[in-house]
């Protein structure tokens, strides 16, 4: 071993003493503070009220600070509210514990970037990590210390509300994503470094397969595909050390979420070795008694405790009962005990006992222009473009028609769950298209929102773009139609805007559809009458300039979908990693096939009245330039189970234009003990090229990309033939096949 390789060894062995080091000390403070509570202290910890929307501090939460009756409070109001409740629990209340202050600090603070569904779609990581950054800053300024975020349930159903919230179809983009807002919340770990909050990883488990795609509704997954789709984010967001976790509103195959002892228990604690603490959402354990899963509040309590959940939000039957059933026997103390211990590590390791809370900032940097920057280029990343017949970028010199009721809506731009931001800072296209192109922007919005059906505005709209050498229209989703508990039956452009589109369409002009919403939707009947199409989602405060730089041609569009499109909804759920059909379906045919039961010829399991593809696949998404990615190659086409192999493909830049390409790599298991997807994606790459340039992009492939999970959570590791597919997106792949051998 040489010096070097000693010394990097030397590093790890101190570095992992510091670490045990630090975990002692954080112990040893805990139980310093354990030992001088009561047991109605104790129970007080694992209580979280909402508190208020103002400077005061109502005398009932001032009560329970002091008696010990609370330890988090969400939605505490101003900064000076907050300040107010740190300092009566830091000199008033039993054993001056602070509290730990959360919000649903979900997409920005302040500064409002993309909403996560669109932070997905630009496929780095690196932007993702420093937009949870910048959100956990403003917030930890203003006296925030722990965020209800990142949603990672993977979320297939493109009428749930909380699409939106989510990072989209796929369990592995939603991992490394996931991990990294983690990473950019709270650092490398959860630690008293400033400008730092504890992040939440919700919600466990389920909550994005509810049934018809609405909100709070009914989860069966079998017990397969909550091993290799559901969990797998969870799991890596726990590696990436996660302070938290919140429970889902749903059951899971009749067993709600916030009284899974399998889930909470087994897997969270004993499985995975998690040492945060577990919140229920608001109100999720008493709504156990609406699903018929609980008698009342104390069973409530029995239950939910049991199951290893630390602390409750909002309801109160810790509060109420669970000191009852402690002495009653039906609850065992030492299950308090451990969950305050959870929840006062997290305060510890936030370093909420050692620094002076600093109350209101004096030098903030809310709104920043460094934040404000950042939130641009999240939002040029975001957008996907579509569809593009030669008519993007526009020219300096064309006379353009802005129309559509989101063109200049800054409240409806910033998107579900942005509580904090300041629309005034918000920079709509109309906006910056104007400070682009001057006087030859025309404008008139057509519809007054997104749900207007009055038409009457329509025929001036008509006449603008008559006036104009191609229009830019802005259509889609008002803020509203999306989030928590706004779910959409049909998932089509809603109010007025397919008749204000095609009434515009009529004049023969040349027209951009850009469209912002917080789900992915169906528009395949007016999609033949626009000429590009960019989709934007909900684009945040920088929306504005972000889409001008992209329609002016000051940079390219790079983002690539994170969620399916159908064609209609009537194909729900449709996503890439499928499993394969004894009878393929066929996507060229349609109409009645010629087939019987008795003689079933051409029977598949295909639509008669639909193509069974998409509208537009998972990763797909064009850019000003064209590029060319190889054939791919392989190091080897055997592979052990304890030997890698790499794949390597050549991408280049074939345009004109500076741009940048989503490389994708695809495995495929031809023969396993239990059915796999037809493809899956195992890893990424956005590769930014100049004009005419090439890179040589390189995959490591290995157990981890051909293992799967088998009912009960154990890794298979399978041999036989596997085929890997690299491409631009999952519908465009070359392909090659290597086979896995000598395994035991």
């Amino acid at each position: 071993m040489n010096l070097l390789n000693v010394t990097l060894v030397f590093i790890a062995m101190l570095m992992c003493q510091n670490t045990l080091f630090a975990q002692d000390k954080v112990d040893q403070r805990v139980e310093e503070i354990m030992s001088k509570m009561t047991l109605d202290q104790k129970i007080g910890q694992m209580i979280q009220i909402t508190s208020t929307s103002g400077d005061d501090v109502p005398d009932w939460v001032r009560d329970a600070i002091i008696e010990g009756r609370v330890g988090s409070i969400l939605n505490a109001g101003t900064p000076i509210a907050i300040e107010k409740l740190q300092k009566i629990a830091l000199k008033e209340g039993p054993n001056n514990i602070p509290l730990i202050i959360g919000r649903d600090v979900i997409h920005g603070y302040k500064t409002i970037f993309p909403i996560p569904l669109g932070q997905a779609a630009s496929w780095n990581s690196e932007l993702v990590e420093r937009g949870a950054n910048v959100a956990g800053i403003e917030a930890y300024e203003e006296g925030i210390n722990w965020t209800f975020a990142p949603m990672i349930d993977v979320s297939r159903d493109p009428r749930w509300g909380r699409i939106a919230e989510s990072l989209g179809e796929d369990p592995y983009l939603t991992s490394v994503l996931g991990a990294a807002m983690v990473k950019g919340f709270q650092g490398e770990q959860l630690s008293d470094e400033e400008g730092r909050i504890a992040a939440c990883a919700k919600h466990f488990v389920g909550y994005g397969a509810t049934e018809n795609g609405k909100d709070y509704n009914a989860v069966s997954i079998p017990d397969y595909h909550l091993w290799n789709v559901y969990l797998p984010p969870f799991k890596a967001v726990v590696d990436a050390g996660v302070g938290t976790f919140m429970t889902a509103f749903n059951d899971i195959n009749g067993v709600p979420a916030s009284a899974n002892t399998f889930l909470l228990k087994d897997v969270l604690r004993d499985d995975w070795g998690f040492e945060g603490f577990v919140v229920s959402d608001w109100e999720s354990m008493s709504q156990m008694m609406n699903q018929g899963y609980s008698e009342d509040l104390k069973d409530v309590a029995r239950q939910s405790a049991n199951a290893r959940l630390d602390m409750e939000m909002v309801s109160a039957s810790y509060q109420k009962h669970l000191k009852e059933l402690i002495e009653e026997g039906e609850v065992d103390v030492d299950i308090v005990n451990t969950a305050v211990r959870n929840i006062l590590r997290s305060k510890v390791q936030l370093g909420l006992f050692d620094k002076k809370y600093r109350g209101v900032p004096k030098n903030s940097s809310i709104l920043s222009a460094t934040h404000k920057a950042d939130a641009k280029a999240m939002a040029i990343e975001s957008v996907v473009m579509l569809k593009n017949e030669k008519v993007l970028p526009l020219q300096q010199n064309q006379k353009i028609a802005v129309i559509g009721p989101l063109a200049n809506a800054p409240a409806e731009q910033i998107g579900t769950w942005s509580l904090d931001a300041v629309v005034e800072d918000v920079i709509t296209p109309l906006t910056s298209l104007k400070e682009v192109y001057g006087d030859n922007i025309l404008y008139a919005e057509g519809l007054k929102n997104s749900r207007d059906m009055n038409t009457s505005s329509i025929n001036k709209a008509v006449d603008v773009a008559k006036q104009a050498d191609v229009v830019v229209m802005f259509v889609g989703e008002d803020a509203i139609l999306s989030g928590e508990g706004h779910s959409r039956a049909f998932i089509t452009l809603p109010g007025a805007q397919e008749t204000l589109i095609e009434e515009v369409a009529a004049t023969g002009k040349k027209i951009v559809m850009v469209v912002m919403a917080g789900r992915p939707l169906t528009f395949e009947n007016i999609e033949n009458k626009v000429d590009a199409i960019l989709y934007a989602w909900h684009p945040g405060t920088m929306g504005g300039p972000a889409l001008a730089d992209l329609i002016s041609g000051k940079v390219s569009p790079t983002g690539k979908l994170p969620v399916t499109f159908p064609r209609t909804v009537g194909q729900v759920p449709l996503y890439y990693a499928y499993l394969e059909s004894g009878r393929p379906a066929n996507p060229e045919m349609l109409g009645i096939p010629t087939g019987t039961p008795l003689d079933p010829v051409g029977l598949s399991n295909n639509y008669l009245d639909v193509s069974i593809t998409p509208a537009y696949a998972f990763g797909y998404g064009l850019t000003y330039s064209e590029f060319l990615v190889s054939e791919p190659k392989l190091s080897s086409t055997e592979i052990t189970s304890s030997e890698s192999i790499t794949l390597e493909v050549v991408v280049k830049n074939l345009g004109t234009v500076d741009a940048a390409e989503v490389v994708q790599l695809y495995i495929k298991d031809h023969v396993a003990s239990t059915m796999r997807p037809k493809k899956e994606l195992k890893g990424f790459e956005k590769v930014n090229l100049k004009a005419g340039e090439e890179k040589v992009v390189t995959f490591t492939i290995g157990a981890d990309q051909l293992s799967f999970l088998d009912r009960n959570g154990k890794t298979l590791l399978e041999s036989g033939k596997f085929t890997a597919y690299v491409g631009n997106s999952s519908d465009n792949l070359h392909e090659v096949s290597f086979t896995l051998t000598n395994l035991k």
